[in-house]
């Protein structure tokens, strides 16, 4: 099992400009002006990322891929799993302060949450490199702006097992089973507990954002309509 990662107490959020959303709208509702998509591995967080950041006219911050250490994290090479962590928290952390830097130019959605990070750490990662991780870990993250809201998005692992044979991607081909349920069981656990901003939790097991039109507008309806604390998104079905 994995260790369990503590959620972080919450943080100012940046002062970016507000948007005009169109739609109806609860009665001085304030569109949440940051958003972060986040769930395991091919469950569709980039799909709506883009999809959002596109219906905002927002930027989005993409989630670090080209880790040159992955590869070898993939084949259990020794000490590969700490490269590749200590780059990915590096780059996740520098394109938030980019994106921060040049927040008046409008609303942002992000792909990723940056306290993800620690869900992999703890899962990948022996004690004596996860010790090294959490002394720089506040260090790099220190003044990192909290998402107004985060939609985590929920799915089995025999769901995210299709979508990865489907997707087909060479370097994915060595993940097993016991993987993909360990990192499930590692975000339901974090998610949890997670308090650090307004959480919308969307299980896609019977969603499909892509290919489903109505799916997709009926989340996007919902986001007109404030977030509080967590909730959960249940869609109606074919009537």
């Amino acid at each position: 099992m994995p260790r369990s990662p503590k959620s972080p107490s919450r943080k100012p959020t940046p002062t970016l400009p507000d948007r005009q959303a169109g739609g109806r709208q609860s009665p001085a509702f304030e569109p949440p002006r940051f958003i972060a998509v986040e769930g395991p591995l091919r469950v569709g967080k980039s799909t709506l990322a883009q999809v959002l950041a596109d219906r905002m006219h927002a930027r989005r911050i993409f989630d670090c891929e080209d880790n040159p250490f992955l590869s070898d994290f993939y084949k259990e090479k020794p000490g590969a799993a700490f490269r590749a962590q200590m780059f990915f928290l590096m780059e996740r952390q520098r394109r938030l302060r980019d994106a921060q830097s040049k927040r008046s130019s409008g609303p942002v959605v992000a792909d990723y949450l940056l306290e993800k990070d620690k869900i992999f750490a703890y899962i990948n990662l022996d004690n004596e490199e996860l010790k090294l991780y959490e002394r720089y870990y506040p260090i790099l993250t220190a003044d990192i702006p909290t998402p107004d809201l985060v939609i985590y998005l929920q799915a089995s692992p025999e769901i995210l097992l299709e979508r990865i044979a489907k997707k087909r991607a060479p370097e994915e081909a060595r993940i097993s089973r016991q993987y993909i349920e360990e990192v499930t069981r590692a975000y339901e656990h974090f998610f949890f507990r997670y308090s650090s901003s307004d959480l919308l939790v969307v299980n896609t097991t019977d969603i499909d954002f892509v290919d489903r039109t109505e799916d997709l507008q009926q989340l996007l309806r919902r986001l007109q309509e404030p977030v509080k604390g967590t909730q959960y998104f249940l869609p109606l079905g074919p009537g």
